[in-house]
């Protein structure tokens, strides 16, 4: 832009010249006149069509050297920038009518060294300028990539340290933000906790697979081997065998279900609530198992009561603790529904055995057993409750179990 204005600058002094001059040229010596006109760093030359000089090259004294420069006849106006030793000059060109009347070119050519100084600074400045700007930029560019890659370093670390060691670990997060990569971290750190979780699960299962199921399998196997010895010679034998070992079959199938259901995540329970009637539920529930293992189930309701729960698993979660209710009864079972609180409750009552006071809090752990000769005898596997306790909480209902040795077992269960 500081170029195209010296060049319009010198255009217009030439064109300025080129009129004075031509109206003033016949008063006055041109050589005197085109003095007048030279510029402070610069030369004015006027040449024929023949390429010769009419006039004395006029130089200022800083540019003698100019007179030097190639002399070339130009037709019409012109105006450019011309370097000569190593210097840049800006040149114009204005046709003018010399004192004879032939049409001579007048040239005129001005430093614009003042100028490319400035471009110079300037070019300086811009670079230091730059540089300068540039310097803190790249700092803090790194330090805020580092702060942004930070947590998906850590990640990385975690994971491969998860790999190497085999144990899970959790991303530290400081939460002094909520972008999106605390969020990132925060999943991550739920992803590993249902990882450990299933983990943990599954090295459960295998354990309490392992640990219950020898048992059935030992009996089949002795069985087994007691056919092959004697069945034989004793028909008897083979029928007590096969008896044992469907019904440790049965059993370690059982057995197998339920620690499928156990190894499952709460989440996987797909529980789908549903405004239900408690008090059909139940009592189809009680006709059902009723019908299904010949025994007399009592029940007592207040009304129609309704909850918001998923009457499937409602009725695993009865089924359970009234073939708990079978296995250690031989009379009636009652089950009562009320209301407590405006919660529904519901009441499940066996006139069995009973469970001693110190093995209350202990029930509904897996393969524990109050009575283990009687449960093994009827099939138990210690899983039927701990699974209860599973759905219970998925449902969440409340569950409160109430014994008294020789009389009999109160469940209830307050959703």
């Amino acid at each position: 832009m500081m170029i195209e204005k010296e060049l319009e600058q010198i255009s217009a002094e030439t064109e300025k010249i080129a009129n004075e001059v031509s109206e003033g040229i016949k008063q006055v010596d041109p050589n005197q006149l085109l003095q007048a006109y030279v510029p402070v760093d610069g030369m004015i030359r006027v040449l024929s069509s023949g390429g010769l000089s009419v006039a004395p090259d006029n130089t200022s004294i800083s540019e003698k050297t100019l007179s030097k420069i190639q002399k070339t006849y130009y037709t019409g106006e012109k105006s450019e920038v011309i370097k000569y030793e190593n210097k840049s000059y800006a040149f114009s060109v204005s046709p003018i009518i010399w004192t004879d009347g032939s049409i001579v070119s007048l040239q005129v050519t001005k430093s614009i060294g003042t100028t490319d100084e400035i471009l110079s600074v300037l070019k300086i400045v811009l670079v230091a300028v730059t540089i300068i700007a540039v310097i803190p930029i790249l700092l803090s560019t790194n330090i805020l990539s580092n702060l942004i890659t930070r947590p998906i370093k850590t990640m990385t670390e975690t994971m491969r340290d998860i790999q190497e060691s085999g144990q899970f670990k959790k991303i530290h997060l400081e939460e002094k933000s909520k972008d999106e990569l605390v969020e990132m971290g925060n999943t991550f750190n739920k992803m590993i906790d249902l990882l450990q979780t299933n983990f943990k699960k599954q090295e459960e299962f295998v354990a309490n697979a392992s640990h219950e199921l020898k048992t059935p399998l030992t009996i089949i196997e002795s069985y087994a081997d007691l056919v092959k010895r004697r069945g034989k010679q004793r028909p008897e034998v083979i029928d007590e065998s096969i008896e044992a070992i469907h019904s440790e079959a049965v059993r370690m199938r059982d057995m197998i279900e339920q620690l499928l259901l156990l190894a499952k995540h709460d989440e996987k329970w797909n529980i789908d609530k549903k405004d239900t009637n408690i008090t059909e539920l139940v009592k189809e529930s009680a006709k059902i198992f009723q019908n299904a293992y010949q025994r007399t189930v009592e029940f007592e309701s207040v009304g129609a009561i309704y909850a918001l729960t998923d009457p499937q698993k409602l009725k695993q979660l009865l089924f359970i603790f009234l073939d708990n209710a079978k296995k250690y009864s031989e009379e009636e079972i009652s089950i009562y529904i009320e209301e407590n609180k405006g919660r529904p409750c519901i009441r499940i009552t066996d006139r069995g055995i009973g469970i001693p006071q110190n093995d209350l809090p202990k029930i509904f752990d897996r393969f524990y057993r109050v009575d283990k000769a009687r449960t093994r005898k009827q099939g138990g596997s210690g899983l039927g409750l701990s699974m209860a306790k599973e759905i219970a909480e998925a449902l969440n209902i409340h569950i409160l179990v109430e014994s008294v040795e020789g009389i009999g077992t109160t469940v209830k269960l307050s959703l």
